[in-house]
């Protein structure tokens, strides 16, 4: 197969150089080298056209923001980068690219990331371009790493973020089950896990029996079966001891017949395949605006008292502490840095009635006031 001849059939759509082969798809590369590309059609052919520049944007953001996605597609192969940060990279870069796009690596200064910053809060989205400007400063990281751009310092370092109000909300226990009763088993085992074990939800929809659920022997000798639970966030490994509540919501998503020695993830789709943690969201929102409470509210043109998966995480947390389990216990499983950061994050939900100071002073001086009808030449004598 030849690369500098005009094919004369090309059904896919692919662009120059990128061929279909063994059931997958192909980059020639001008030295004669194969890249692999992968089988995704929409990626193939973003990526050709990348390499293949019909642009002509070789040297501005745009055609470095692509590339910095390729670095991480490669990040996620190599197990280096969590997936779910590589979607919302590759996510943002999109967004990024109408304002960024155009110009060059060394072109763009600190004052262009804070007019960014600042158009983000002119549409009512500021925390998004917290997120968007996170992800420009770490494809600047990649390039002065790798010498590319012609850069030697990240304009996005010492940009002040936008003001960012820590989310509060409590999901009350009525609430929960109001929504659990109406879900769906996926949906319902995904809210149980999450309270249990207190782990994120995109790690806890890739748990599979085989990879997941094992048998530790502790050091005493005994034996003890736990989840064990790659924290996709922090890399650090934490074992969970399956207690009868656990089992039992193990059992409960098992129960289509899923080996106990199975691939197929405890949280799956009809037909087997796995679910996006999108997907899920969805269905729960939909859940959470079909509770009886929240009916009432769209009749009366209130707004809905919603929550996602990440509120549930801290209302187990929060659960936690209020019955007595220490916050180092509860850091472990949260998969936070410091007891102070689990400290803030289960104390700023809880909305308990504080009881006041009940102490009584053992001597109380009650000062009496001056007479107000006394004359003025009294008045003068009191104070001179």
């Amino acid at each position: 197969m030849t690369t500098g001849r005009k094919r004369s059939n090309n059904p896919l759509g692919l662009p120059d150089r990128v061929y279909a082969k063994h059931g997958a798809l192909y980059y020639v590369h001008r030295d004669k080298t194969w890249e692999r590309l992968g089988t995704d059609l929409a990626e193939a052919k973003r990526k050709g056209n990348l390499y293949n520049d019909p642009d002509s944007s070789y040297g501005t953001m745009a055609y470095y923001l692509d590339s910095f996605i390729v670095h991480c597609e490669k990040r996620v192969a190599k197990n280096t980068l969590a997936t779910r940060t590589y979607e919302d990279y590759k996510r943002n870069v999109e967004i990024l690219k109408p304002f960024f796009g155009r110009m060059t690596p060394p072109g763009i200064e600190p004052k262009h990331v804070a007019q960014y910053l600042d158009l983000g809060v002119d549409n009512d989205r500021p925390v998004r371009a917290n997120r968007e400007k996170a992800c420009l400063s770490a494809c600047f990281t990649w390039l002065i790493r790798t010498g590319e751009g012609s850069i030697k310092v990240n304009p996005c370092s010492g940009v002040r973020r936008n003001k960012e109000t820590p989310r509060e909300r409590y999901v009350e226990h009525n609430e929960f089950h109001g929504v659990r009763k109406l879900a769906v088993r996926q949906v319902r085992g995904l809210m149980d896990l999450i309270y249990r074990t207190l782990q994120r939800p995109e790690d806890i929809i890739q748990w599979t029996p085989a990879e997941n659920i094992v048998v530790k022997r502790e050091p005493d000798g005994s034996t003890r079966r736990v989840i064990r639970n790659d924290q996709g966030k922090t890399g650090a490994i934490v074992d969970i001891a399956i207690t009868p509540d656990i089992d039992a919501i193990i059992k409960d998503l098992r129960m289509d017949g899923v080996p106990a020695n199975s691939d197929m993830t405890l949280i799956h789709r009809m037909d087997g395949e796995p679910y996006t943690y999108d997907g899920l969201c969805a269905m729960l929102r939909r859940y959470v605006s079909k509770t009886p409470d929240n009916k009432q509210r769209k009749s009366r043109k209130e707004p809905i008292a919603g929550f996602g998966f990440y509120d549930l995480k801290a209302k187990g947390a929060t659960d936690m502490w209020l019955s007595g389990i220490p916050l180092e216990q509860i850091q472990v499983l949260c998969g936070h840095d410091s007891v102070t950061t689990t400290e803030i994050y289960v104390k700023c939900r809880w909305r308990g009635t504080v009881e006041p100071n009940r102490v009584k002073m053992e001597h109380e001086h009650v000062q009496s006031k001056p007479q107000l009808n006394c004359t003025l030449a009294e008045s003068e004598k009191t104070l001179f």
